[in-house]
């Protein structure tokens, strides 16, 4: 079977296992996310090993996979951008603030203080929690959407903090890199280099999108291009998400979420959310979910080494929780509304599994400690999605969309699944 016939066949296991994996998901009172994200353990090497099968013997299907993944996740993070007002997230700018700076510093240290416990030496503890303290709210963005409270306050203060968390995450990677012996420092002046860089990002993509990305959303729309806006809309979000990266220094994530936000602002936001919606959520996001359980297999770690991971794992919840929800309250959140920013945070994600490859690859973490965060990343990626849920809706029966104290723009698209 020729490789692209194999990458179909792949891809349609896939998407047909996260789709029925949702719908039961759903149908048990939780939210599809969490059904498709377990479909992929059981399709990884933990279960089933899909990508080994006699039938795919094409060598790069995997990564192949991946990179779909990857366009899966920079699609829904532009969603969750769609979604929220761009005038509703500068007013969380002091609770997004303190919820993504104490959200970042806890994990550092308990993750820190951990590793000391077990044995390992300071720098591979400091990496180890600095891993801990990247955040992916992609899979908590995922959750809300389909819980209609995105917009709620906890929702868009949650978006806010996570572009906070990215800055400091990769802030303190250049940091941590330019003052460890042994790892490729390039000094305290490679420190400032990357936090002009990410400065000048962020300025200019926010800057330069609110002036022109009206402009070509009316003019593109006008011209007879077949599905011409659409185009657009991808053209800008993939530029948006590389330049983040090559330009910024910063997770692909945070300029499609940009782009999500600038798009947001034009009067053909439920155009386009209608045609992101097909595209992202019938073939890129079930991807996405599905791949996070195909990059872990439970089986290569020794009985020895499962304290060590039970006990990384509820650091990782108990640390972004305490942070972020501490820093919310600090900032005059409610006890249950900072509980909830707080675990919007516990997800880990893109970010902290390319944080810990730099590790293996720098030699600060073995492979043992580097399948322990694996592990982790996928724990809390599995548990967010349930802990939301059940915290949504603790005000009754029936989840609410908090945005009657918000300033209205057009509705969202229906339900995603």
């Amino acid at each position: 079977m020729s490789a692209y016939l194999q990458l179909a066949l792949a891809l349609t296991i896939i998407i047909f296992a996260a789709k029925a994996a949702g719908y039961l998901s759903t149908r048990l009172g939780q939210p599809a996310v969490l059904g498709e994200l377990l479909v992929g353990l059981l399709l990884g090497p933990t279960a089933l090993d899909m990508i080994h099968w006699p039938m795919f013997s094409y060598a790069h299907l995997g990564e192949t996979i991946a990179h779909l993944a990857e366009l899966g996740v920079i699609f829904l993070m532009f969603m969750a951008g769609l979604e929220v007002n761009l005038g509703q997230l500068r007013r969380t700018g002091k609770v997004s603030a303190l919820a993504g700076t104490l959200g970042v510093i806890f994990p550092v240290l308990m993750g820190w203080g951990t590793a000391i416990l077990f044995g390992l030496g300071l720098s591979s503890g400091l990496f180890i929690g600095l891993i801990l303290a990247a955040t992916s709210v992609s899979i908590s963005a995922q959750t809300l959407i389909e819980l209609k409270v995105l917009r709620s306050r906890e929702g868009v203060a949650l978006l806010g903090a996570a572009v906070f968390d990215d800055v400091l995450v990769i802030l303190f990677l250049s940091i941590f890199i330019a003052l460890i012996p042994g790892t490729g420092s390039s000094g305290l002046s490679g420190v400032a280099w990357v936090v002009v860089r990410m400065g000048l990002y962020l300025g200019l993509a926010t800057l330069a999108g609110i002036r022109l990305i009206p402009r070509l959303a009316e003019r593109v729309a006008g011209l007879p291009i077949s599905q011409g806006l659409m185009a657009a809309v991808l053209i800008t979000t993939l530029f948006y998400a590389w330049a983040a990266e090559a330009w910024g220094g910063m997770a692909p994530i945070t300029g499609a979420f940009i782009a999500g936000l600038l798009f947001g602002r034009t009067r053909f936001i439920e155009r386009i959310g209608a045609g992101m919606h097909v595209l992202a959520y019938a073939l890129f996001v079930p991807i996405f979910l599905v791949n996070i359980g195909l990059k872990v297999n439970v089986r290569e770690l020794g009985a020895s080494s499962w304290l060590f991971v039970i006990v990384i794992c509820l650091v990782a919840v108990l640390s972004k929780i305490l942070g972020s929800g501490l820093g919310a309250q600090l900032a005059g959140f409610s006890t249950l509304e900072a509980l909830r920013l707080g675990t919007g945070m516990v997800s880990r994600g893109e970010v902290g599994l390319i944080l810990a490859s730099v590790g293996l690859a720098e030699g600060l973490i073995d492979p043992e400690v580097f399948a322990t965060i694996v592990i982790t990343i996928v724990f809390t990626t599995l548990v967010t999605p349930p802990m939301l849920r059940a915290l949504f809706a603790r005000r009754g029966q029936r989840l609410v969309d908090h945005t009657a104290d918000l300033p209205t723009d057009p509705p969202s698209e229906g339900e995603q699944s």
